[in-house]
């Protein structure tokens, strides 16, 4: 079994937070492909899929350029060898097991009423490293895409070339990723990695964010709401 990173990013020489992320995951023996000015993060993905041909059974991790992983190199491959067993589709550190119009996974009044899971770093100089806690690690119906890992043959079940009535190219990839999986009967896991995002998380205030939000509404209307039974 083979580990694999697959990480869209503006310059191929890379900013001190990549180039720490490339030292880490290479201490974990993870082939590292930079995806360097992609026309989208959905193609992007394909054609990174492609180039490694991989086994079905190798790890794939898709995940930003500005992380910083927090676990020890051997938690880290430890929780991912772990939980990536053949009923698992995908994995990250942040999402929520009941996902419905709006479609706003970090929906404050879901997260209110619990249905949020997992965490995730952030930085201030004035106090470091701080964590946004969701909730406990579990099963969830959709996750984040900050940073996902798959094998690879859930890669390959999935459509991961852009949508035609998505618009906005860098946008909503992690929800039609993690929404395929959950309707194929594979079970997204949020897990317990460690990292910082040092992204501000704008995102949202898009309008190519906005535009993808509504087609993916449209798309998966008679689907909603996706939602995990125990």
């Amino acid at each position: 079994m083979n580990f694999y990173c697959l990480i869209c990013t503006r310059s191929k020489n890379g900013s001190p937070l990549l180039k720490n992320l490339i030292s880490y995951l290479s201490r974990v023996n993870v082939d590292i492909k930079l995806l360097v000015d992609q026309e989208s993060i959905f193609n992007g993905y394909k054609k990174g899929l492609e180039r490694i041909n991989p086994d079905p059974q190798d790890i794939i991790i898709l995940c930003h350029d500005d992380i910083e992983i927090l676990s020890t190199p051997e938690e880290f491959k430890k929780e991912l060898l772990e939980v990536l067993n053949p009923e698992v589709g995908f994995v990250g550190p942040a999402g929520t097991e009941e996902f419905d119009r709006p479609c706003i996974w970090w929906d404050h009044h879901k997260w209110q009423q619990g249905k949020h899971s997992g965490s995730i770093y952030h930085y201030e100089e004035s106090q470091g490293h701080y964590p946004t806690v969701y909730g406990p690690c579990r099963q969830v119906a959709v996750l984040d895409g900050v940073f996902l890992a798959a094998r690879a043959e859930v890669l390959m079940d999935i459509e991961l070339e852009k949508p035609e009535i998505f618009e906005g190219k860098w946008d909503f990839y992690d929800i039609y990723y993690t929404t395929q999986a959950h309707l194929k009967g594979y079970h997204n896991k949020t897990v317990e990695v460690k990292m910082c995002h040092y992204s501000i998380g704008d995102t949202s205030g898009r309008e190519s964010w906005h535009k993808n939000r509504e087609a993916y509404i449209t798309k998966y209307s008679s689907s909603l709401p996706l939602s995990i039974s125990y």
